[in-house]
C-alpha cells in the first residue's frame, strides 16, 4: 500500500482549498484528488497545473508528493529480506523494457494517418513540452536526482503508448522530439547513479528519436551525453569519434544556441585525457565563444551549457594534463562561484586530487572531507566518481597513515553507494 501524503493535504488546506475546489481548478474528479492524497501518483500531464495551483516550485511539488512511510506490518510468517539492489534492479529492468518497445516504435516506417483527437498522442503533443521542462527543472533543483524518476517513468510509458497510435507524420515527429528530450533526462538519472551502461542506452535511443524529429541541437546533445559515459570510464579514444559526429550534427543546428560550444568543452576533456595540450587549449578557447552569444543560449533542460562551468572544466583538463599550477587557479576560481551542491562536491574532489598530486595530505584531507559530506548529502554517484579518482593519486603515498585513512574513507563511500 502506498503511504498517505499528509503534506499534500496540509498544503491544500493552508491555501483554503477543499478537495472539490482543487479538483475544479485542475479539471479532475474530486475522487482523483482524494486518491492522490491517499498515495496514488498523479498523471504526468497534471503536474505543472498542480504545482501552479498549490503555489510551489517543481522541487516543492516533489516533496509534497513524497508519501509518508507506512508503519511496518507484523508478518504472519518470517518474510525474506529484500536485497539492497532489488529496487534499483527493478527500475533498471523496467526502463530497459520500455527502451526496447520505444526503440522499435521509433524505427517503424512512417505511415501518415489521421490521429485520434482523444488519444494519448494528441494529449502528449499539447502538454508534453511543458511537462518535460518541469521535470528538467525539478531534476536540476533536487539535491537527490533519483526523486524525479517516478514521474519520468510514468511519462515515458505514456510516450510509448502514444507512439503506438495512428497519427500524422507531424504528430509523430513531435512525439519523437519528446522522446529524445525525456530519454536524455532518464539517462542523466542513471548517469548520476553510476549506471553508465543504462545511461548510454537511454542516450542512444534519445539520439535516434532526435534524428527522426530532425532536431539537430537535441541530437547533438544526446551524442555528447553518450560521449560523457566513455569519458568517465576513461575511454577517451572511444569518446573522441562520438564527439566528432556531435560537432558535425551541431553545425546543422541553431547557431544562436550553445550546443556546439558545449561539444567543444567536452572535447577539451577528452583531449586532456589523451594528453594533447594544444588540442585541449583550442577546444577550451572555442567553448569560451559561448559568452559572445546574445540573449539566453540554452533552454535549461536538455541544453544547459552557458559557459558558467568553464572554470571547473579548465581545472579538470589541466589536472589531467599534469599542470597543477593552472589547475589550482581554475578550480579555486570555480569554487568562488555559485554552484549546485553536486557541482561543488565535484570541484572539491578535484581540489583534493590536486592536493594529493602535490603530496599535500593536509590539504587533500580538507577537501576530501568536504566532498564526502556533499556526496552523502546528495547521494550523487557523480561526486563519488570524482572522489574515486583521488584514490589513484593517493596510491604513491600509502605509506603515510593519513593517505591510508583517506583512501579507506573514500572506499567506504563507494561500498555504501
Amino acid at each position: 500500500m502506498p503511504g498517505r501524503r499528509r503534506q499534500l493535504a496540509a498544503r491544500r488546506r493552508r491555501l483554503g482549498y477543499s478537495q472539490e475546489r482543487l479538483a475544479e481548478l485542475l479539471g479532475v474528479a474530486t475522487s482523483t484528488v482524494a486518491r492522490w492524497e491517499a498515495g496514488v501518483d498523479p498523471h504526468g500531464w497534471v503536474l505543472p497545473k498542480l504545482a501552479r495551483a498549490l503555489k510551489v516550485t517543481p522541487e516543492g511539488l516533489v516533496d509534497l508528493l513524497t508519501p509518508e512511510a507506512a508503519p511496518p506490518a507484523l508478518p504472519v510468517a518470517p518474510a525474506a529480506t529484500p536485497l539492497p539492489g532489488d529496487t534499483a534492479d527493478m527500475k533498471r529492468r523496467d526502463v530497459l523494457s520500455l527502451l526496447a518497445v520505444t526503440g522499435a516504435l521509433i524505427s517503424l516506417p512512417e505511415i501518415d494517418k489521421t490521429p485520434s483527437r482523444n488519444g494519448v498522442a494528441a494529449s502528449l503533443v499539447e502538454t508534453g513540452p511543458e511537462l518535460n521542462a518541469t521535470l528538467w527543472r525539478t531534476f536540476s533543483l533536487s539535491e537527490s536526482k533519483q526523486v524525479v524518476y517516478p514521474m519520468i517513468r510514468h511519462q515515458l510509458g505514456l510516450l510509448a503508448r502514444g507512439l503506438e497510435e495512428d497519427q500524422s507524420n507531424s504528430s509523430r515527429q513531435r512525439l519523437c522530439l519528446l522522446v529524445g528530450d525525456l530519454y536524455q533526462l532518464a539517462g542523466e538519472i542513471f548517469f548520476d547513479g553510476n549506471k553508465y551502461v543504462d545511461a548510454a542506452r537511454c542516450y542512444t535511443l534519445a539520439a535516434s528519436a532526435c534524428k527522426e524529429a530532425d532536431a539537430f541541437d537535441m541530437w547533438a546533445c544526446a551524442l555528447t551525453r553518450h560521449a560523457f559515459v566513455e569519458l568517465y570510464e576513461s575511454r577517451f579514444s572511444a569518446a573522441a569519434p562520438i564527439l566528432s559526429v556531435a560537432a558535425r550534427v551541431a553545425e546543422r543546428g541553431d547557431s544562436q544556441l550553445s550546443t556546439r560550444y558545449w561539444v567543444a568543452a567536452v572535447q577539451a576533456e577528452v583531449y586532456a585525457g589523451l594528453g594533447d595540450f594544444d588540442a585541449t587549449s583550442r577546444s577550451l578557447d572555442t567553448a569560451e565563444k559561448v559568452h559572445s552569444l546574445p540573449g539566453q543560449p540554452h533552454n535549461g533542460g536538455w541544453l544547459r551549457f552557458d559557459g558558467s562551468r568553464l572554470a571547473e572544466e579548465r581545472g579538470t583538463c589541466y589536472l589531467a594534463l599534469g599542470r597543477p599550477d593552472l589547475a589550482e587557479q581554475a578550480l579555486t576560481s570555480a569554487l568562488s562561484q555559485p554552484l549546485s551542491l553536486r557541482r561543488r562536491g565535484a570541484v572539491l574532489a578535484e581540489l583534493a586530487a590536486l592536493g594529493a598530486e602535490q603530496r599535500d595530505l593536509d590539504r587533500a584531507s580538507h577537501y576530501v572531507q568536504a566532498a564526502l559530506e556533499l556526496a552523502g548529502q546528495t547521494g550523487s554517484g557523480y561526486v563519488g566518481r570524482k572522489l574515486e579518482a583521488v584514490k589513484t593519486r593517493l596510491a604513491p603515498l600509502m605509506s603515510d597513515r593519513r593517505a591510508l585513512a583517506l583512501h579507506q574513507q573514500i572506499s567506504a563511500l563507494a561500498s555504501v553507494a
